[in-house]
Formats: structure tokens, sequence, C-alpha cells
């Protein structure tokens, strides 16, 4: 038996065109019903109403001064952006085709994600492993987005200052993949104009730049500092660092942290932390006392194994919906919200963080 009526779980928006792709806006039917007399048709000639053409012109033009109607007042003020995707894989009856990747990445609102501390990382992350993989794979819509994404990451870090450095290896991963794909293999595999393409190059060449020359101001304040702590207290802001170049740039502000930016049982609880015990077999580097080097041994098992990915807040996959989405833990503290239209009896039980290569490899068919 065939499937007849709407998809029940197609909630009917309406939709409009924004910088960033198109997204979801709702209105309240009150708000237009104030205007009514102001949408109809009495500007036009009341003696001709009688004609049948005349009559659908203003029906036409009833149409159209609704729409602008809408545009005009309910495109900002009650914008909508879904939060979460239906990760499809197959056609079902309810559902034909399947999600891509560059449809997540229009639906998911990273653009709002990346004002989020806890989850800047992770969209940077995702943006780079796009960029050395994926770029070929992603919608004319998607690039866009894509872009516009970047060019708000790159504003936000020329104006506080903050992550210089995990732009710059996006960037950089970023040019290098475009080098390739326009002067190798060219118009063969990239969506779109290969002028456009060039366009975006030189855009990405002025970013780097922008950032090579970007002067951190020295901050002067007249309270206590890193330094005014006890030397115990800075040990354990040390040990809290999962990054091995944070705690390098780190050690060169002060002579004090110099000296416990190299300590061994700091370097051996990165190593821990990011690797396992048999790959420090494999890779034993002793020091000439015959101590084992541990900051040594760390930047050698990064070169051949891949280090733990650690961020604030990442997107959650439901497996009982297959619905990805980002999970607002204040509102679902509030409000019991699970974060998307769930309807398994334990949300929170169905739900398994998604990394950034994991987000990409759920679109890999």
């Amino acid at each position: 038996m065939p499937f007849l009526g709407q998809d029940w779980r197609s909630p009917g928006w309406s939709w409009i065109k924004t910088e960033d792709g198109w997204k979801r806006f709702d209105y309240f039917s009150h708000k237009l019903g104030d205007n009514i007399n102001e949408l109809g048709l009495e500007e036009l000639d009341n003696d001709n109403k009688e004609n049948v053409y005349v009559g659908d012109v203003c029906e036409v033009a009833a149409k159209k001064r609704k729409k602008d109607f809408f545009n005009n007042n309910t495109k900002s003020q009650f914008l909508f952006q879904e939060r979460w995707i239906y990760v499809q894989k197959e056609s079902t009856r309810e559902r034909h085709g399947y999600c891509t990747l560059g449809e997540a990445f229009n639906r998911l609102d990273f653009s709002s994600a990346i004002q989020d501390v806890r989850r800047f990382n992770y969209v940077v992350k995702l943006l780079q492993l796009i960029a050395k993989s994926q770029l070929t794979s992603l919608s004319g819509a998607a690039q866009k987005n894509y872009f516009n994404v970047l060019e708000k990451i790159v504003r936000k870090v020329l104006e506080d200052h903050q992550n210089p450095r995990l732009i710059k290896a996006l960037l950089h991963d970023l040019s290098s993949t475009l080098c390739i794909l326009i002067r190798e293999v060219g118009k063969s595999v990239l969506v779109g104009n290969i002028n456009i393409w060039v366009c975006r190059l030189e855009t990405i060449l002025k970013w780097q730049q922008q950032l090579n020359n970007l002067q951190i101001p020295k901050q002067v304040s007249n309270g206590m500092t890193l330094s005014d702590l006890p030397l115990h207290m800075q040990t354990n802001i040390l040990y809290q660092f999962t990054d091995a170049y944070d705690i390098i740039n780190l050690g060169q502000a002060t002579p004090t942290l110099q000296m416990l930016s190299e300590d061994r049982h700091l370097w051996k609880k990165l190593c821990q932390f990011h690797f396992a015990e048999k790959q420090f077999c494999r890779h034993l580097i002793l020091s000439e006392k015959g101590h084992v080097d541990w900051k040594l041994m760390f930047f050698t098992l990064q070169k051949y194994y891949p280090q733990k990915e650690q961020y604030g807040d990442t997107l959650q996959f439901c497996r009982h919906c297959s619905i990805l989405f980002w999970n607002d833990r204040h509102l679902a503290l509030i409000f019991k919200d699970s974060g998307h239209p769930c309807t398994a009896n334990d949300p929170d039980s169905c739900l398994t963080p998604v990394s950034p290569q994991h987000f990409i490899d759920l679109f890999k068919f």
C-alpha cells in the first residue's frame, strides 16, 4: 500500500534565505490580522473589479504584498534556527533521499556555536577536517555557509585575540587543499565556478596575513596575576592543560613558569593522557642520565599516533531517533528538554557524543 499524506514529522514551516543559507522562521497570525486592511485591494480601481483579468491581477498583487509584509516584519523578529537534523542513510516511505554532509552543516547552526567558548574548538576542528578531505563534497549552499562561518571565526579571533594558533592551522590546511585542487585537479571535482574558488583562496591568503600581523596588546592589571599564586597552585594549573603548545607558550611568560613547564612528571602525565602504555615501549627515549625524556617522547609519539581529543561541548547523536543535535544543558535542566524531538522514555540513555571525525563518518555512504 503506498504511503499517502504528509509526513507526520514534517513541521510545514516557512523558510527564508539568509547569508548562512536557508533558515526557518515562524510568525504569529495576529500580527498579520491587524494589517489585513492594509494588504487589501482598496488601492485598485473599484470600477474594474468585475473584470476577470483585473481580478487576477488584484489577487497576484495581494499575494505579493502579503509576501513583502512577512519579509519586512517577521524576518528579524521570528527567525528560528533548528539545532538538530535527522541523519538518514536510505530512502523510506516517509522520507525520500538521504542526508548529506552539506545539508547537516547548513542545518546545525555553527554560526551560533562559535560564540560559545565550549564549542569553539570543536567547530574549528570540524572545519579543519572538512578542509582536508571533504571540501569537494559540499554543495554550493554548504560552501557559502562554510566560508561565512570561517569569516566569522577569523573576525572573532582578530577582535578578542584568542586561539590564533588554531585558526592559523585551519587556514594553512584549507589554503594547501585549495591550491592542490585548483592547480592540479580544478573543475573536475570542485562544485562551482573556478573563479569563485580563486577568489576564496585570495581571501584566505589575506586572512593569513592579517593573523600573522596580529599584535596582542599587553594587558595591565592591578589585581592578582598568575605569577602571584603559590607554586603548588601554578603547578596544578599547568597539570590541567592538555595541549603541549599551550604549556610551552605559558612557560615563556616568566622564569618560574619556565621551570614548572619543564617538569618531567608534567610531561609524563601528558603522555599518559594522550597515548597508551604499549605505545611508550615502542618509542622509549632516555636522557643522558638514564631517565625517560617524557617531553621528547611526547613530540615523538604525536608523529605516529593521534592525540586524544577533548572538547568542552560536542554534538550529540540519539541512537533511538537517529538525530544529530546541539544539546543545551541549561535548557535541559530548566525545561527538561532533550534538545530534539525524542520519543524514547529515557532520552539521555540514548545519547552518544560525536567527535568531529565521527561527524564526517556519519555521512560517508
